[in-house]
């Protein structure tokens, strides 16, 4: 949907977060002083902190670089018919947004298990977004757009709602993944076989679920080094030939192709294309996917920005920008305003949703919107004998 992704050292495994794209911290450990000569233990000065949390710029910059793509590529989604340039543009952002951001979540869902910390944070950080936004976007489509009729379904999500529930089924199902000795291949031929079931039906969005499970399983198989791989000078100059050959290529293939291949969300039958293509157009989709991947993640600064900070935010950017895109289409806004379609208005969606999304994803929207996205639910739980 999209809704996106420092040679610094960092810790074996970041802690469970409380964002469906978890938190990425830097473990400093302080090494305490030896006593010396002549001290005994008891008067050697104390030991400094054992660790000093910090996060990382270089994946709050990714994470809020993403969700921008996402904003701004569901903006054109209702005026992108009347340019073949926008389509294209369209068509390479839906590439490699959401595979961006959904191996970085899977990169930070390494460290996840079962244990009951975990387990509660992903219930209230995942599961009551989704039950909540869920129910809100279909109260939003009943009211706003005179359907009356409009069911509210946990099991059937609405528009961009798939994305939480399809993070739970991935970061339960992390421990298979890390226990397997060949897991990418393992995902891949799930995905292939998504692919070609038209049986599998519309429930928890499993169409996707299972389609973009590839990205996911990578991200969990990703390190440290991979990262500072991919931010060498040499890939970002290969990049841009290969950015450059995806334009020209989208560009030639957007009034031949269907978009389904990039939504994931059906199989090749219900495209009414030959059940064959679902395999080979998985594997292809994924090899573009992760080669404008890399391109992107090569590109985002390491360092701390102006908009770093956004990167902390993201869940609210992308359970609200939502409302913004639907309340426009549900308003008639894009048919009553012709001239959004045109190049010049093209322009001014684009803005418009790249700062609306950046508004959403400050400290002040989060901190408004903490009861839904983080909600203190210890009341919900039994208590851990071991005081967590």
């Amino acid at each position: 949907m999209f809704q996106a992704p420092s040679a610094i050292q960092r810790a074996p495994l970041p802690p469970a977060t409380r964002d469906p794209e978890p938190r990425h911290e830097q473990t400093l450990t302080a090494t305490a002083p030896r006593p010396t000569p002549g001290t005994s233990a008891r008067g050697a000065a104390a030991p400094a902190p054992a660790t000093a949390r910090k996060r990382d710029p270089y994946f709050d910059n990714v994470k809020y670089l993403a969700i921008v793509l996402v904003a701004v590529a569901h903006a054109w989604e209702p005026v992108m018919d009347g340019s073949r340039a926008t389509r294209a543009l369209y068509m390479v952002v839906y590439t490699f947004h959401m595979p961006a951001f959904i191996l970085i979540s899977g990169y930070f869902s390494r460290s996840f298990d079962m244990t009951a910390p975990k387990v509660k944070r992903l219930l209230t950080s995942v599961v009551v977004p989704y039950v909540l936004f869920e129910t809100a976007y279909s109260l939003f489509k009943r009211y706003a757009d005179d359907a009356p009729d409009m069911a509210i379904s946990l099991i059937d999500p609405f528009f961009l709602t798939w994305f939480l529930i399809a993070l739970f089924i991935w970061r339960v199902t992390t421990p298979i993944w890390l226990s397997l000795r060949h897991p990418l291949p393992v995902a891949l031929a799930i995905a292939v076989l998504a692919s070609i079931s038209p049986e599998i039906g519309d429930d928890l969005d499993l169409q996707r679920v299972l389609q973009f499970l590839p990205f996911f399983v990578l991200g969990l198989l990703m390190k440290p080094e991979h990262f500072r791989l991919v931010r060498r000078r040499e890939v970002r100059l290969l990049s841009l030939p290969l950015l450059a050959g995806a334009l020209a290529f989208a560009y030639w293939v957007a009034p031949r192709m269907e978009l389904g291949w990039f939504y994931r969300a059906n199989s090749a039958q219900e495209m009414d294309a030959p059940w064959w293509s679902g395999a080979v157009m998985t594997f292809a989709m994924f090899g573009c996917a992760l080669a404008l991947t890399v391109a992107f993640l090569a590109w985002v600064p390491g360092r701390a920005r102006w908009f770093t900070v956004l990167g902390a935010g993201t869940i609210c950017g992308y359970l609200l920008h939502g409302f913004l895109v639907k309340g426009a289409e549900y308003a008639g806004l894009f048919d009553r305003y012709t001239w959004l379609s045109e190049p010049a208005g093209l322009v001014v969606v684009s803005l418009t949703a790249a700062v609306a999304v950046t508004l959403m994803c400050t400290p002040l929207a989060g901190r408004a919107l903490k009861w839904a996205t983080e909600p203190d639910m210890k009341w919900a739980f039994r208590k851990d004998p071991a005081g967590r």
